[in-house]
C-alpha cells in the first residue's frame, strides 16, 4: 500500500488528475524502489532532479530520467534565491521580436524571388494583415492578394500551391536573416538574463513550440552569446521526450525500469486528461487571438515542454515562471498552475492575457526586472 501511495503521488504531480489512483497490482516492489526509496506523507512534495539518466527501449539513445526528490514542505533545502524561483523563456517574440523584425522582411524577399514586384509589405501593411488574420500567414496572403489582385498568370485552382511557394521562400529568407547579425535581440534581455544568473536563478529556454520551428529558436538563443548560453538549459523535443513526464504522457521511449502495467494505467489516465484539454482548448479558441495548432504546436506538447522545463530546473511548476510571448504558452502555464508573465510583441500587441501575473512591454527600466517579477508573482 505504501508503494502504491508513493507511485500515485509521484504521477499526480506530473500528469494525472487527482481522482486517479493506481491499482495495487500495478506497483511492484522493484518499481516502488525506482520511484521513491521511502513512503510519502501528506507534508511531502515531489520534485525532480535533472542529474540522472536511464536507457530507453532504444539501446542507441540515452534518455534523461528524472527521479523524484523528496523534501518536506517546511524544509528550506539549500539557501539562496535559486531554490525558490526558476525562469522558463519562450524564444520567438521574447528573446527577439521575430514577427516585427524578421517575418516582414522575409516575406518581401520571398516576393522579390518570385518576381512579385507589386508586393511589398511596409510596417503598417504588415501590422494590419497580422491583426486581421490573427497571425495566420496563409490568411495574411489571401487578404493581401484579394486586396491588390492575384498574379494574372496564376490559375484559380493553383492559389494554394502559389501560397506554399511564397511561404517556403519566406522561411528560407527568415532562416538566413536569423543566422546573420541583422536581427536584433529585444532591448534589455541580455541584462535581464545576467541578473537572473547572478542571483542563482535557473534559466531555461523552450524551443519546441515556436511558430518557426526548433532550429530557428536555437539560432536566436545563440545570439545571446556563448557565455550566457553555457549557463542556461535549452529544452527541445529530445529533452521533452526524455523527461519523466514526456516518457509517460508522450510515450516516447518509456524507461524499461517502469512496470508495463503501471505505464498502461498512466497512459489511460493521460488519455482522459488529453480529452479534457481538447474540450478546454475548443472553448478557448473563441478568444480574439487565434491559436494555430499547426504552427505553434499541439497543446499537449506545450504542456509537456513546460513540465520538462520545471523538471530540468529542479523545482515544482509553481516555483517556475514562464516568460511568454504568445497565448498558447500562457494557456499551457495556466493549465498546470505555473505563474506566467507576458512580454508583448508585434503579434500580441492588442491581445488580452487575463490569467497572466503581469503583462509587460519589454525588459528593464519601467518594464520587467527581476525585482518586479518577484513582486508580481508574490502578489
Amino acid at each position: 500500500m505504501e508503494a502504491t501511495a508513493t507511485a500515485t503521488a509521484a504521477a499526480r504531480c506530473l500528469l494525472l488528475p487527482p481522482s486517479f489512483s493506481f491499482p495495487a497490482a500495478a506497483v511492484k516492489p522493484e518499481i516502488a524502489r525506482n520511484v521513491s526509496p521511502t513512503p510519502l506523507s501528506s507534508s511531502v512534495t515531489v520534485s525532480f532532479h535533472p542529474s540522472y539518466t536511464s536507457i530507453s527501449k532504444n539501446p542507441n539513445r540515452s534518455r534523461r530520467f528524472l527521479p523524484p526528490r523528496q523534501c518536506s514542505s517546511g524544509d528550506s533545502q539549500d539557501s539562496g534565491p535559486s531554490q525558490d524561483l526558476a525562469l522558463l523563456f519562450e524564444v520567438e517574440g521574447v528573446i527577439a521580436d521575430i514577427y516585427r523584425f524578421g517575418n516582414r522582411q522575409a516575406f518581401n524577399v520571398a516576393f522579390q524571388k518570385l518576381g512579385l514586384d507589386c508586393a511589398n509589405w511596409t510596417e503598417p501593411i504588415y501590422a494590419d494583415l497580422m491583426r486581421k488574420a490573427g497571425g495566420d500567414e496563409e490568411r495574411m496572403l489571401i487578404l493581401f492578394f484579394n486586396r491588390i489582385g492575384w498574379p494574372t498568370s496564376l490559375p484559380t485552382n493553383e492559389k494554394e500551391t502559389f501560397m506554399k511557394s511564397v511561404l517556403q521562400e519566406k522561411r528560407k529568407a527568415l532562416e538566413e536573416f536569423v543566422t546573420t547579425s541583422n536581427l536584433p535581440l529585444r532591448p534589455g534581455v541580455e541584462k535581464f538574463i545576467d541578473d537572473a544568473l547572478n542571483e542563482g536563478i535557473p534559466v531555461v529556454m523552450l524551443t519546441t513550440y515556436g511558430r518557426n520551428g526548433e532550429k530557428m529558436s536555437r539560432s536566436l538563443i545563440e545570439k545571446l552569446g556563448y557565455d550566457r548560453t553555457l549557463k542556461t538549459k535549452v529544452i527541445g523535443k529530445e529533452e521533452v521526450e526524455g523527461s519523466f513526464y514526456g516518457q509517460l504522457a508522450l510515450g516516447k521511449g518509456v524507461s524499461s525500469s517502469l512496470d508495463e502495467q503501471l505505464v498502461r494505467e498512466a497512459r489511460k489516465a493521460a488519455s482522459l486528461e488529453k480529452q479534457r484539454i481538447a474540450e478546454e482548448v475548443a472553448s478557448i479558441l473563441k478568444l480574439s487571438v487565434d491559436i494555430n495548432a499547426s504552427q505553434s504546436g499541439s497543446f499537449e506538447m506545450i504542456v509537456a515542454t513546460l513540465r520538462a522545463g520545471a523538471e530540468y530546473a529542479g523545482l515544482p511548476v509553481q516555483n517556475c515562471v514562464l516568460i511568454a510571448g504568445n497565448q498558447s504558452g500562457v494557456l499551457g502555464a495556466e493549465h498546470i498552475g505555473m505563474p506566467c508573465v507576458v512580454l508583448r510583441n508585434s503579434l500580441t500587441a492588442r491581445a488580452e492575457f487575463p490569467s497572466a501575473k503581469a503583462v509587460m512591454d519589454g525588459f528593464g527600466g519601467a518594464d520587467l526586472t527581476i525585482s518586479k517579477l518577484r513582486n508580481k508573482i508574490s502578489s
